[in-house]
């Protein structure tokens, strides 16, 4: 097993020109640290002469973002190779193509999608291709049944359960989309023109108890393989085609989690519309996002029913019972859709939908709105019968009264 050590562009053009497909020993090659780096080390290495290209990334035992103050298992790295080995037998064509994996140096060797674009750069700038959001319901359909009790075999699914085993990921999950955002955390980050919005947060009963129950459904309901960490900035678009990376924080839970955090994206997306693209371009863009998060649901929905018509499991084969399970998984991601949302605005991890707004009072504005949403979301969960029900509350959502 190779020995760990922190690469450097050199190393990761030494790991391309061993093990990349195509590349010759000879090749001059260059590489370039590319990603937001909040975890790990992502290089592009590049032979310019023959136009070949490849990812290498590497897990760092800590959290990069934070620094040391926050190690982080490198196992990690095991965990999203197994994961983008999963998911990538029954859908890959939207996941991205596992070409090499250094269990010793914690590397992944990935294909490159650079000539591709994030989604949600593409949704910030009113790019985004059609039918994006269906493509993600088929992906999601696809890896959450099959790595589900619907499609596995009882002993099979749990020996998946230790396979994906990835406790010190989930604690950072449970901890900054449960747990941070509900109390005075130092880890929050929270402009101070939310404070007061963000203390009546911490002092609501209601919406902890049922955050409390959120979270405990993520620790205990272990009905699938999860991609984990499924929000715009980890799904690549291009006109045509969709694909899903990082997966490091995959693991065995409720499906609603990776439904909710999409559709949470796709809705902090629409909060941000305001300041993205004043008037009615940005009216436009949040219609479009009403009804991608319908489209997303619906092809969810409708592909996964028709996956499960071939269980061979006779009670959950059950008449009927496909349809109740789906519905709760529905108020389930609605849930985790208003948890991202809120972790999202004064949390530790922010996104750009809404902190690239440079306006200041319309920023604002925004993220208030997207703490509201949130709110609600959680709330009235099981209220919300389907994507009608959910477009108009998105729609008559807006900033809480005598808030400026």
């Amino acid at each position: 097993m190779s020995q760990y050590h922190v690469f450097t562009p050199e190393h990761a053009i030494d790991y391309a020109r061993r093990y990349g497909p195509g590349f010759d020993t000879a090749a001059r090659l260059s590489a370039a640290e590319v990603g937001d780096g909040n975890l790990n080390q992502v290089f592009r290495v590049v032979d310019d002469a023959r136009g070949r290209s490849v990812i290498v990334k590497q897990a760092l035992p800590y959290i990069r973002c934070v620094g040391e103050s926050w190690p982080l298992t490198r196992d990690r790295a095991r965990i999203e190779a197994g994961v983008l080995r999963r998911h990538g037998e029954h859908c890959p064509e939207h996941t991205v193509a596992l070409l090499h994996q250094d269990a010793g140096l914690s590397v992944l060797m990935l294909e490159d999608l650079s000539a591709w674009r994030l989604w949600r750069q593409a949704l910030m700038a009113g790019e985004a291709p059609a039918e994006t959001a269906a493509r993600l319901g088929h992906y999601l359909a696809r890896v959450l049944y099959h790595g589900s009790d619907f499609h596995l075999s009882s002993a099979a699914k749990r020996a998946e359960m230790v396979r994906f085993s990835n406790p010190e990921l989930c604690a950072a999950t449970e901890t900054v989309f449960f747990d941070d955002p509900y109390h005075d955390h130092p880890r929050n980050q929270i402009a101070p023109a939310l404070r007061p919005l963000a203390e009546r947060l911490w002092q609501d009963g209601p919406l902890k108890r049922r955050v409390a129950a959120l979270k405990h459904r993520f620790l205990c309901d272990a009905q699938a393989l999860l991609h984990g960490d499924l929000h715009t900035g980890s799904v690549f678009v291009t006109e045509g085609g969709l694909k899903v990376f990082d997966a490091e924080f995959g693991c065995y839970g409720p499906m609603g989690f990776d439904l909710g955090s999409a559709i949470g994206n796709l809705l902090l997306n629409h909060c941000g519309q305001p300041g993205l693209h004043p008037g009615e371009k940005g009216r436009a863009e949040q219609r479009r996002r009403r009804e991608e998060v319908q489209a997303l649901w619906q092809r969810f929905h409708d592909d996964f029913t028709a996956l499960a018509a071939g269980c061979a499991d006779p009670a959950l084969a059950e008449p009927g019972y496909v349809a109740d399970f789906l519905a709760r998984v529905w108020r389930d991601s609605l849930g985790y859709a208003g948890t991202e949302l809120i972790r999202r605005t004064i949390g530790i991890a922010q996104v750009a939908d809404l902190n690239g707004i440079e306006e200041e009072a319309t920023r604002l504005a925004c993220q208030r709105t997207a703490l509201t949403l949130g709110r609600a979301l959680i709330l009235e969960a099981d209220t919300l019968a389907g994507g009608k029900e959910l477009a108009a509350l998105v729609a008559a959502c807006r900033q809480p009264s005598g808030e400026n």
